[in-house]
């Protein structure tokens, strides 16, 4: 038993494991450091940041209305391109929401504990980003309110939706997608809203937080309670990462249009929405780290992690690219090898190269460890990605369109002032969101991230008198 022993502790030795929180920080550090984003004076560059990306979805309400006022006439819309930057831009926020219910949902069933330190933003970053997805098909049908007819309920004209459209599908899929996605962001949030709550020195605020966290005092009953339903959540929400973005997909593949009808589309999506959603939880957590000084919460393990993942779904992406261009020419088919020809050397051959680079090119620079370590080089990729895959949507649906069976129809698609306006609108009401969440909520799941310091661990001993090092028991 005793050469077990020692064994075990020399190989423990051998290998240790990298901490989760760098600088052996306490409990304490942690509730001190995130809770204190909150209580604090909120720093200049905060409010000159919300004014902007304040005015900006500003502006983007005013092009809805007056969208709804005009018509849909002011959107760069023809036929052909029936469908061109309102469906392009749902697409895109739907895939950007697709990361944070992965970081909570699989990681967790996972047990992959690195995600603590990122999961509570990359949940918020999914609820506004399908927020904003949920504004393009309430307004693209141009009546905005005839959309209720989406809806199975009973009306005067007894028009009830098509259950075999995919784009019914879509209306469940994306509206169970948000609720269970609201229910697993709060329900996490309840602890860290009690700690906030113990700590609010003004009346209103401890009021505010002691109706938002039900009561929490932290008993062993209660957590029983919380672990189980976290794990049915994120037992409900796998499936769901997994099919809803399929089914936006078949909304596409189940058409006839070439460049569309394709198998591949389920698969395909899933990837470039996960990737897509990874590269914009960098986006954001990078500037986030620095401003608040996060660096031994959020490390570069963690950084070094997502980068990885970005590239496994780059690379996933990047076959996707490769096997559409083999299955068009293989299968034979002339309509289907000139929309695949038309995309690459066509009017619009601008568009998919910068698809291509983007989106398979930039990610292969993660294979070297350095550049996944320089915080520039990491942001520069992750804002490549972010472009690519919305040009990867601008490809799929308006290069696919505005060459139609009949060269009769053929017909270019140009965007118009308001199209442009109302994306840049919904990426203001993303931020403006985003910037009110680290605000006034814990960005960081306090927590979930003290259970991994090893001061969780009931074999934890503090470290000697003068020693920088933890002591562990080690039982065979």
């Amino acid at each position: 038993m005793a050469e077990t022993d020692a064994s075990t502790t020399a190989f423990v030795e051998r290998m240790p494991r990298h901490p989760l929180v760098w600088n052996n920080h306490s409990m304490a550090w942690i509730s001190d450091k995130i809770a204190g984003i909150v209580e604090n004076k909120a720093p200049r560059w905060w409010w000159i940041s919300i004014a902007i990306t304040a005015s900006f979805a500003g502006f983007g309400v005013f092009c809805i209305f007056y969208l709804l006022y005009t018509g849909v006439g002011v959107w760069g819309n023809n036929i052909p391109v029936a469908w061109a930057w309102d469906i392009t831009n749902f697409v895109f926020w739907i895939g950007i929401g697709h990361a944070g219910t992965l970081i909570s949902a699989i990681l967790h069933l996972c047990r992959q504990k690195w995600r603590t330190s990122i999961n509570r933003a990359a949940e918020a970053m999914t609820l506004f980003a399908v927020i904003c997805a949920a504004i393009f098909p309430g307004i693209h049908v141009g009546r905005v309110w005839m959309a209720w007819f989406l809806a199975p309920v009973p009306n005067p004209n007894w028009i009830w939706p098509n259950f075999r459209s995919a784009l019914m599908w879509d209306v469940f899929a994306v509206s169970t997608y948000f609720t269970v996605s609201v229910l697993f962001w709060y329900l996490g949030l309840v602890p860290d809203l009690a700690t906030m709550r113990d700590r609010a020195k003004g009346k209103i605020s401890r009021t505010v937080y002691w109706i938002m966290s039900f009561g929490w005092r932290g008993g062993n009953r209660q957590w029983r309670h919380y672990e189980m339903a976290y794990l049915v959540l994120a037992g409900i929400s796998t499936p769901l990462v997994l099919s809803v973005h399929s089914t936006v997909s078949f909304d596409f593949a189940t058409s006839l249009v070439p460049g569309w009808h394709t198998t591949i589309f389920p698969p395909y999506f899933v990837a470039g929405a996960i990737f897509g959603g990874f590269a914009m939880v960098l986006t954001l957590m990078l500037p986030a780290r620095s401003l608040f000084k996060l660096h031994d919460v959020f490390t570069w393990d963690h950084i070094d992690v997502m980068c990885k993942l970005v590239l496994l779904t780059g690379s996933i992406v990047g076959y996707a690219y490769s096997m559409e261009f083999f299955v068009a020419f293989y299968g034979a088919n002339p309509f289907e090898r000139f929309a695949f020809l038309n995309r690459y050397f066509g009017p619009y051959w601008w568009a998919s190269w910068t698809m291509f680079a983007c989106n398979v090119v930039m990610p292969q620079l993660m294979w070297v460890r350095s550049f996944r370590r320089n915080w520039a080089i990491v942001f520069f990729v992750s804002m490549c990605a972010n472009a690519g895959m919305w040009f990867e949507r601008f490809v799929i649906f308006v290069i696919s369109l505005h060459r139609d069976f009949l060269p009769s129809a053929w017909r270019m698609y140009y965007p118009t002032w308001v199209d442009v306006f109302t994306f840049v609108g919904t990426f203001g009401i993303f931020l403006t969101l985003f910037l009110l969440f680290i605000r006034f909520l814990p960005m960081v799941a306090m927590s979930e991230v003290k259970g991994v310091l090893p001061e969780a661990d009931p074999h934890y001993h503090p470290p000697a008198h003068g020693g920088k090092e933890s002591v562990k028991e080690v039982h065979a």
